[in-house]
């Protein structure tokens, strides 16, 4: 349901517990008893604090905080945060097409609305301080907080939020995706916004709006200091004018950015914000790869990290004196908020990739099972759903209403989900890895290759079978390798490039590519942003996160089904088939996963009793700056 805003860096440095800083995957939604979202349980036309998809929101319109924040933290102090690659723009509304957006940026920003981390899809107030839903759901009114202001002390106003939509949907193909249903906002009060949908019935459209951030339009349509006309549709390095509870301070570009607390901030004292965002300062500190990161971990020049290599896990930190001595905290935590494809995907805008059995084939010739004996300790599991790791991930043979739904689109999917669930090619031992590439060739040669000289080529054309893998990380060189070595047995010629940070972005926005390492978030509720991820009309569209190049009726049909399910087991009955119709494609070869996120950090930090339930650490929102261990340890730089 969350619509994702970081950079693939900032995601894999900073990990989910990260809340603060990006517009990152929430929670699924749980089985509700009522099967009724809140539209059906609320009275008809009231205006509301809360919004959820399924039940009644956790807490009432009188509640004092959020119970994973501690109203007791006390507030000051240094955090560091450390981030890859580096940045040229402060422009959020350009960050799906231009520049590297800085990592930080987005908490500048208040939303209409705010999520708890302890509910499965719930929605409080925050520059809105209530809402209030068309009875057929075709519409939703948000009222704005008679306080609520800008940095610069100038109100947040409903023309503040009107064009916020415009500008963001207008320029940034993700949104333009996310929020194509919504077909117009306009103000309808004094404090008053209402935005209109093109269709009635779907269940998170009004909660979706809750999400945007809200930008100041006098501010963007106004001169900068040397009386130049501000463009929001281009990168800039100036510092933007925001809401939030963080203003960017200082920065030195592609390095480091530093956000200071604002003391007089509007919203403080709001109950989503008490006892969170307890720190004094934020800063970002940008390195070139992830080796030089642990360094500058173990070098103490910035405070945590959420380590995604299994061997660094293993291996890198152990034998580090400042571990040993306690000032270093390898710590995991459960990761229960969403599902994730973490794949090698494809690019089948190339003729190479059209055909699902040459993918197969690739997925054939990985061995899984020795990359995690040799490379990851054993730590990994292979992901086998787009959803893995929740219930929304599909499982066995299709049944009840998943059936009925698939059959409603049989002549537009693979035979194949109706008879064989999904699995993924199991090797390890001499015989099954052998087996594998045997059926690999055969699937190949059945599209139209074969061996010629030990190379695979088109038996037409004679072209041969090359591809290349593309990242920006020189770690993906332990896993590509291995498994372009199997490549090579079957014939199939590869090669590993690896960019730096904004030449990958600027290739990925292109689709200039032939085989990446991408990821799909998915929340416990999902909805519209499967029309980015896998929708005919992203396909094309520059920046859009189909990568793949996906365009399939049956997918689109199913993609539907989910946005407008109207209830918890419809969700999971589309959700289900969607993942089966997708799965049946080999659209990617899956890669690993672990149901804990791995941190280590410097122990100056303390946190409340209760972490939350679908926020894994919940770092740094909730944690505060602690003097005591940090004398301890020693105080940050």
């Amino acid at each position: 349901m969350r619509h994702a805003l970081i950079g693939r860096s900032f995601a894999l440095s900073l990990a989910a517990g990260l809340a603060l800083c990006a517009m990152a995957p929430v929670a699924r939604a749980a089985p509700d008893p009522a099967g009724q979202t809140a539209a059906a349980t609320a009275p008809s036309g009231a205006w509301r604090h809360a919004v959820t998809l399924m039940g009644e929101p956790k807490y009432p319109p009188d509640f004092k905080h959020f119970d994973y924040a501690d109203p007791a933290a006390p507030k000051g102090g240094l955090v560091r945060l450390g981030a890859q690659g580096g940045f040229d723009n402060f422009n959020i509304v350009v960050a799906g097409r231009k520049g590297d957006l800085e990592n930080g940026i987005a908490q500048l920003y208040d939303t209409l609305t705010t999520e708890s981390a302890d509910e499965p899809f719930s929605s409080y107030g925050l520059v809105a301080e209530g809402l209030r839903l068309a009875d057929d759901l075709s519409a939703v009114t948000y009222r704005l907080r008679e306080g609520a202001r800008w940095h610069d002390g100038k109100p947040i106003t409903p023309e503040d939020v009107v064009w916020s939509f415009q500008v963001q949907k207008e320029n940034s193909p993700s949104l333009a995706a996310y929020y194509q249903s919504v077909t117009k906002a306009e103000v309808t009060g004094p404090r008053e916004v209402t935005f209109s949908f093109a269709e009635a019935g779907n269940r998170e459209l009004p909660q979706v709006i809750g999400q945007l951030r809200v930008l100041p339009k006098h501010w963007w349509t106004g001169t900068d200091a040397q009386g130049r006309p501000r463009d929001v549709t281009q990168t800039t390095l100036e510092i933007p004018l925001g809401s939030g509870p963080y203003r960017l301070a200082k920065f030195e570009p592609g390095r480091s950015a530093t956000y200071e607390r604002v003391a007089d901030y509007w919203g403080k004292d709001l109950p989503v914000n008490v006892g969170r965002n307890n720190f004094g300062t934020l800063r970002f500190e940008y390195f070139r790869d992830s080796t030089v990161q642990i360094e500058a971990l173990k070098g103490d020049l910035y405070d945590f990290r959420a380590e995604n290599v299994a061997r660094n896990w293993a291996t890198a930190y152990d034998d580090f004196p400042a571990v040993k001595e306690g000032r270093l905290v390898k710590e995991e935590f459960p990761d229960r908020g969403n599902g994730n494809m973490q794949a090698f995907a494809f690019n089948t805008r190339r003729a190479k990739f059209a055909d699902p059995r040459v993918r197969r084939a690739f997925n054939l010739a990985m061995n899984f099972e020795e990359m995690n004996r040799s490379l990851f300790f054993g730590l990994y599991k292979r992901i086998d759903s787009y959803f893995y790791g929740s219930e929304l991930a599909s499982s066995g043979l299709s049944q009840g209403d998943e059936l009925a739904i698939l059959e409603s689109v049989r002549d537009k999917v693979p035979a194949s989900v109706f008879t064989t669930p999904y699995t993924n090619p199991v090797a390890g031992t001499p015989d099954s890895v052998r087996a594998n590439l045997r059926e690999a060739v055969r699937l190949l040669k059945e599209a139209g290759y074969e061996l010629r000289g030990g190379q695979m080529v088109n038996a037409k054309t004679g072209e041969p079978l090359t591809v290349e893998f593309l990242e920006f990380q020189s770690v993906f060189e332990r896993v590509v390798l291995p498994f372009a070595a199997q490549l090579k047995l079957i014939g199939i010629q590869s090669n590993l490039r690896v960019i730096d940070q904004a030449q990958y972005q600027n290739r990925l926005r292109a689709f200039d590519f032939d085989i990446t390492t991408t990821s799909w978030p998915e929340s416990l509720s999902p909805g519209n942003e499967q029309r980015e991820y896998w929708g005919s009309a992203a396909a094309g569209k520059e920046g859009s996160r189909n990568l793949i190049g996906i365009k399939d009726a049956g997918i689109d049909a199913l993609v539907e089904k989910v946005i407008y399910a109207k209830d918890r087991p419809g969700v999971l009955a589309a959700t289900h088939a969607l993942d089966r119709v997708l799965l049946a494609h080999d659209y990617v070869v899956p890669q690993w996963a672990s149901n804990v996120s791995r941190t280590i950090r410097w122990n100056r930090f303390n946190r409340p009793k209760i972490l939350p339930t679908y926020g894994s650490s919940g770092f740094p929102t909730t944690w505060w700056y602690d003097e005591a261990l940090a004398a301890k340890t020693g105080a940050p730089r």
